[in-house]
């Protein structure tokens, strides 16, 4: 049976693991939640409506990461997003955490705050999520200083992570330039096949993206 993709390609966490399936070239059904039905039968998979899910021969998985790990397990392929070396695959699931809690949850802050009526809006949460943006593009700017991708020179997880992270991070608090090897880094992610390919098939949806889409990228 084909896997099925319960997805939205201008989602972050969507683009995480389409990188993942284009990576490998791994066949599926792209479930796409503008479609009419979809969203009521993804709520009937997973009560929390949250996507990406993911659902093949009966079995429903969850959450992102679980998502390329599974397509690992089930669907190996040439690239291998888990790192066979144990302290690698470590640190490629501890940077993978990294860019979801400290880059996209606090990029993700700016963009519901502007999606809420005016008198719901939570400027110190706002300014929170800016400081911490901060802290991660200074740590980031010297992780990243001499190498290639986030786990030494093999694309992993953490930089199926990081690609989407950066790139809707950047378009929202935007990366300093003196972070050249962070901007470096980013340019590297947006040339890489497998994310310029998610990131063209989301080009229609940029009028959704409620701080304005910059026109770059």
């Amino acid at each position: 049976m084909t896997i099925e993709f319960f997805a939205h390609p201008f989602s972050s966490y969507c683009q995480k693991a389409l990188i993942a399936f284009y990576e490998n070239d791994i066949a599926f059904t792209y479930r796409m939640l503008e479609d009419p039905g979809v969203g009521e039968e993804l709520a009937s998979l997973w009560p929390m409506k949250r996507f990406p899910v993911l659902r093949e021969n009966g079995r429903v998985v969850l959450e992102t990461s679980i998502i390329i790990e599974y397509l690992q397990v089930h669907h190996p392929g040439p690239v291998k997003l888990i790192p066979e070396d144990p302290d690698l695959a470590l640190e490629a699931r501890m940077l993978d955490r990294f860019f979801d809690n400290y880059v996209m949850t606090p990029q993700g802050r700016f963009v519901y705050d502007a999606l809420r009526p005016a008198e719901s809006r939570d400027p110190y949460g706002v300014e929170e999520a800016g400081k911490m943006l901060d802290t991660s593009y200074v740590w980031l700017d010297q992780r990243m200083e001499g190498r290639t991708w986030a786990v030494g020179e093999t694309f992993t997880l953490a930089d199926c992570a990081a690609a989407p992270s950066l790139f809707y991070a950047d378009w929202t608090y935007k990366i300093p330039e003196r972070y050249g090897n962070l901007l470096a880094y980013r340019e590297r992610l947006l040339q890489r096949p497998s994310f310029a390919r998610a990131v063209d098939e989301a080009r229609r949806f940029r009028h959704y993206f409620p701080l304005g889409a910059p026109d770059r990228d």
